[in-house]
């Protein structure tokens, strides 16, 4: 965890050199039983997850009811305006759909690794938290992959730092807790427990134990990743379609998203420009669900036969007393139908004893919500 408190920011004086198009983007407004009316002077919780595919921020609605959540792809485009040759920028889903030529996700490998991607991702972390008037006198917590690599994490803390929010507090915790919390009833209360969480990201699988907040035994893994599903469902179209079409990751991804479902996926059909004119009509059948079932194939394996020998090796009691409690699944991979079933089966017969899997409602959103509810814990102190 690290942590860094700062002093309200002075009121910048840099040029505005590049004007903006508001995105679209999913915000979701979670409503808290009684309205109350909020009080302007207090600190302002806010969780972040700015990820490597999405990112998710959650804090107070302004109505003081409930919780907004932004949602949105962690992406910019530039382009020129033609009646006033200036750059614009676009941002989020917006730019991926209209400029899939040259959009940046600049997070690809989970953190900004250098100056330019850096410099990128606070222009769109910057741009997200203006155009949605996220409050500036806030606590900020936010979540943190389980990478050994503090150069980029550092970078990541100066994105966060650089941006409007977090005036009071600025804190980090590890993804894979913040996105377990929402997955428990007791909420917060869990941190004060012992539980296994798998993080199913785009770039990583995180898997590690937590004992009182404390992380043990983290293993993470580039090689088992929602990215590289949509790279084998590409691949896996083209085979099926014997050559004749090919897609592209962000194509694959949507098919991936839409129609991968462990309990009840049908077959679906697209249709393609063919060159020279026509076009050509093709059906899905397995491409989607084998790169999927492979996934989860490879998440059980290294579970079972790397992350759980680990653990019991360096803390045979901790392993003992996590696998009395669920498995905590949380990260975009998660919210695919039927995938905790799937794993808690499988992961089931691979340890040869019963193991139950749960995840939150929303599992792409659960790292924010999570880092939310303790940014609110926290800002309560201040």
């Amino acid at each position: 965890m690290t942590e860094t408190e700062t002093e309200p920011d002075e009121a910048t004086d840099a040029e505005e050199t590049v004007e903006t198009d508001e995105p679209t983007e999913e915000t979701v407004t979670d409503g808290g039983g009684e309205e109350n009316d909020p009080d302007e002077s207090a600190v302002v919780p806010v969780g972040v997850k700015l990820g490597s595919t999405r990112t998710v921020v959650v804090y107070p609605s302004p109505d003081g009811d409930g919780t907004e959540t932004i949602r949105t792809l962690t992406c910019l485009a530039t382009y020129e305006d033609v009646l006033t040759g200036e750059e614009r920028i676009l941002y989020g889903e917006e730019a991926a759909r209209e400029y899939p030529d040259r959009v940046e996700f600049m997070l690809r490998s989970g953190l900004p690794e250098d100056d330019e991607s850096v410099e990128s991702a606070s222009t769109f972390f910057t741009e997200l938290i203006e155009s949605n008037d996220v409050p500036t006198n806030s606590a900020v917590v936010y979540a943190i992959p389980t990478l050994d690599n503090e150069a980029g994490l550092e970078n990541l803390e100066s994105v966060i730092e650089g941006s409007q929010i977090g005036e009071e507090l600025v804190r980090s915790y590890p993804e894979s807790l913040c996105g377990a919390l929402p997955a428990f009833d007791d909420g917060l209360d869990a941190i004060d427990d012992i539980f296994v969480t798998v993080n199913m990201g785009s770039t990583n699988l995180e898997v590690c134990a937590y004992r009182r907040g404390e992380q043990l035994t983290p293993l993470s893994t580039g090689s088992i990743t929602g990215n590289e599903v949509d790279r084998r469902i590409a691949n896996y179209v083209e085979e099926e379609t014997q050559g004749r079409v090919n897609i592209d990751p962000t194509t694959a991804r949507e098919y991936k998203e839409e129609h991968a479902d462990f309990e009840n996926f049908e077959p679906f059909t697209d249709v393609i420009q063919q060159p020279g004119g026509g076009s050509h009509e093709f059906t899905i059948e397995d491409s989607v669900m084998d790169a999927c079932n492979e996934y989860v194939d490879e998440t059980v394996d290294e579970v079972a036969n790397g992350f759980l020998p680990e653990l019991a090796n360096n803390y045979m009691k901790v392993y003992q007393l996590a696998l009395e409690k669920p498995i905590v699944l949380t990260g975009g991979m998660a919210c695919l139908p039927g995938i905790v079933d799937e794993v808690e089966e499988r992961l089931s017969e691979e340890l040869q004893r019963d193991i139950e899997v749960i995840r939150s409602e929303r599992p792409d959103l659960a790292a924010a919500e999570g880092a939310h509810e303790i940014a609110d814990h926290l800002s309560g102190s201040l």
